[in-house]
């Protein structure tokens, strides 16, 4: 780990965040920061495009960090504009997930803590994943940092962004429970490293930067994001009753000893599942087929020490 001194930053909310809770957060860190001699510059944008494009311009006209506020879905959009820079990202958590927050050992209920984390300047290089559509070679990458889905947990996002009621998290368990009584097993086409096919049928597919998912679901339990490799988890089974008792295990990351569940490791992989999308760090990324890949030392992080 390295540290820099940090005395100017761009603070990127996203206001939707944790119910609305994250504009109260930000305010909170951003008065820690002031308290602390570090001057902010504070960007809200009106929808994830603009807030990238205000983004992009604070880093040109020179900035410390970028620290975002929110959950993974606004630091899903910082990284779009931060991978492949020098500009650490900071993080103050105030989403539902947070797992981003969680694996960096940042605090999630606490934002005066997670700005003094970034006053102390302590960054370290990480790995990002990459996504592109189709072959890969002449689309748009989109970055992640945790984990990207495709197979059942798309599914079930797929089908909770097109229903209007609940809201909240409640939706995405009604939606759950629909997909359940669905659940079948789907054609998956890997090719790992562009040497190791794998044909399959899959029930989900995770792929993993670092380990955990919506929320701490340790989906992914031995990614590592220094290893420029992403860890593959792949569920096999249409029984119903077999993948709601995997719920559990996922919460432990023991659900990769047991027979239904396989696992992978590669530096790229190609993914094919007709009809399926994949969402990474919770967001919709692009239909299937994919090309994924870790992408080594992407991203500076401003984390405690380790």
């Amino acid at each position: 780990m390295n540290r820099r001194e940090i005395a100017k930053v761009t603070a990127l909310t996203n206001p939707l965040s944790g119910h609305g809770t994250a504009v109260r957060v930000a305010q909170a860190a951003i008065a820690r920061l002031h308290a602390r001699g570090v001057e902010v510059n504070e960007i809200i944008g009106d929808d994830a495009e603009d807030a990238r494009h205000l983004a992009a311009a604070a880093i040109e006209r020179g900035t410390d960090a970028l620290v975002a506020t929110g959950g993974d879905g606004v630091i899903s959009n910082a990284l779009q504009v931060l991978a492949g820079t020098d500009i650490p990202l900071g993080i103050i958590p105030a989403g539902t997930g947070n797992d981003h927050a969680r694996e960096f050992g940042i605090p999630t209920r606490d934002p005066e803590a997670a700005a003094d984390i970034v006053v102390e300047g302590w960054t370290q290089t990480i790995d990002l994943g990459r996504i592109q559509r189709g072959n890969g070679r002449t689309t748009e990458a989109k970055w992640f940092g945790t984990v990207a889905a495709a197979g059942f947990d798309s599914l079930v996002t797929d089908r909770a962004n097109r229903m209007s009621w609940p809201h909240g998290r409640l939706r995405y368990y009604v939606a759950m429970l629909a997909e359940l009584t669905q659940l079948r097993m789907l054609p998956f086409r890997l090719v790992l490293d562009g040497t190791e096919e794998i044909n399959a049928d899959i029930t989900l597919a995770a792929f993993g930067n670092t380990r955990s998912y919506g929320g701490g679901l340790l989906i992914c339990p031995d990614a590592d994001y220094t290893d420029g490799l992403l860890d593959i988890t792949m569920a096999h089974t249409a029984s119903r009753t077999k993948f709601v008792r995997l719920f559990p295990t996922v919460l432990k990351g023991t659900h990769v000893q047991l027979d239904e569940v396989t696992t992978a490791r590669a530096k790229t992989i190609h993914v094919e599942c007709p009809g399926i999308n994949v969402y990474a760090d919770g967001d919709y990324a692009c239909p299937l087929p994919a090309e994924l890949a870790a992408v080594p030392g992407a991203l500076q992080i401003l984390r405690p020490p380790v």
